[in-house]
């Protein structure tokens, strides 16, 4: 069957994620067979660079023969059961391979399936935590402006981007909400660390007249994704982990696209060299194969559910919680990243995308240029950018060979780690002659 056909028989029956439906009417769905390494490939064989790991997740490539045949492996031993009075070996494996990798700072794993359920349940246990402690005023949260941490309607209610909570607001508490840090903000001739730390300093008379009601901030340390990449000071981490500390806070790190080396440390808060109370991680996880999250959580969080009173627990759940097959992957990822010192590898393909990229400086289109280990991107002019870039840029690249999806105005890469040089020369190409077509000069 042609991918046209597989198409039209998707827009009939499958209902897409963050898609106007009507707007296949213009730009036809990509039909994908198959997918090996870098590339995914449609029904004609045409090849296509997933530049952006399909949706931030895929970080070792499709295919990997190594997290194959984890998997294959795990599925002759045991698909599943539930986790629920009941363990396995990849799971308690996963757990303490995770706890080692935040030196053991964050020491009890509790799973799930996205990353948006890993939000819901970090902001359960921090306001339970408060409630068990006698201090159930606490459940407010707090959020950057801007931020995006999922779309479920927990998540949905620490969410600052109108086109996702708007219509859902009469259904959802809202955040408070505080000035983000992002880089591109900071004032002609201020500093993007003195800009973050004049956010920090109207973040702290926040919490000086409202710390008793406030249960946690969520942050995605260095990087806001859905923001459009915004990028900021690791100053700021610094000076919010002071203030959480001083005022009673917990700090909720959302890791789920950030996380597992992103940025170029395994977990982005470690550029600020701070661990936060609770960290989540869905995502690359399990290199992109299965529905995994988790949420991390340090000792004393832990502890003040440990009681004979079992309304006292953590009383949450998914039937798929823990997952062996989803472990499996998970551990399979994490091999890979040790036996092969990818944190020194990124540091390589981090700097030969910046050398590819280098066009991107002079080009008078282009503006915010920036880059944190293998997120690069940069924004295009509003006065130049055609309406709808985002889908036009996403339909034209496809005709150039590449997987690439703007956030509005911002064309980003976030690729596997797995590229070549040769793959990162054609990206930067691919992304130059797409813009030419859309964009010229």
């Amino acid at each position: 069957m042609m991918s046209d056909d597989w198409a039209q028989r998707s827009l009939k029956a499958v209902w897409h994620p963050c898609t106007q439906m009507k707007s296949h009417e213009d730009f036809p769905l990509l039909a994908i067979q198959r997918a090996s390494g870098a590339y995914l490939y449609d029904h004609q064989g045409k090849s296509y660079l997933d530049s952006i790991s399909s949706w931030w997740t895929n970080l070792f490539g499709h295919t990997n023969p190594i997290i194959n045949q984890a998997i294959k492996n795990q599925l002759d031993q045991l698909e599943h059961a539930m986790l629920a009075g009941i363990t396995h070996e990849p799971v308690v494996l996963l757990s303490e391979k995770l706890s080692a990798l935040t030196n053991n700072q964050l020491g009890h794993a509790f799973y799930a399936s996205d990353g948006a359920s890993a939000v819901e349940i970090a902001l359960k246990m921090s306001f339970h935590y408060w409630r068990n402690l006698g201090n159930g005023d606490k459940n407010r949260f707090i959020c950057l402006k801007n931020s995006y941490h999922g779309e479920t309607l927990g998540a949905l209610s620490v969410t600052d981007i109108p086109i996702f909570t708007d219509a859902y607001s009469v259904l959802t508490r809202q955040p408070i909400i505080v000035a983000s840090p992002d880089a591109r903000l900071a004032p002609a001739g201020i500093s993007a660390e003195s800009y973050a730390k004049s956010c920090l300093t109207e973040l702290e008379e926040l919490l000086q007249s409202s710390h008793s009601q406030i249960a946690a901030i969520i942050i995605e340390p260095m990087v806001q994704c859905a923001a459009g990449m915004a990028m900021y000071s690791a100053d700021y981490l610094k000076g919010l982990r002071l203030l959480c500390d001083q005022y009673h806070v917990h700090l909720i790190a959302d890791e789920i696209a950030v996380g597992c080396g992103r940025t170029g440390k395994f977990f982005a808060c470690e550029h600020a060299s701070i661990w936060p109370d609770l960290i989540t991680l869905s995502k690359g996880i399990s290199g992109g194969y299965l529905p995994l999250s988790v949420v991390l959580s340090t000792d004393t969080i832990y502890a003040a559910f440990y009681s004979n009173n079992t309304s006292q627990g953590f009383l949450h759940s998914h039937s798929y919680t823990g997952n062996p097959l989803a472990c499996a992957a998970a551990l399979a990822s994490l091999k890979i990243f040790e036996d092969e010192n990818y944190l020194v590898k990124n540091q390589v393909l981090s700097q030969q995308l910046y050398d590819a990229f280098t066009w991107v400086t002079d080009d008078l289109r282009i503006q915010d240029i920036r880059q944190l280990g293998t997120i690069l991107a940069f924004d295009i002019k509003s006065q130049i950018a055609p309406p709808q870039f985002s889908k036009i840029f996403y339909a034209k690249a496809l005709e150039h060979g590449l997987l690439i999806r703007p956030i509005g105005h911002t064309v980003y890469v976030m690729p596997p780690y797995i590229l070549t040089k040769e793959q990162i020369q054609f990206l930067a190409s691919a992304v130059r002659h797409t813009l030419d077509s859309i964009c010229p000069l």
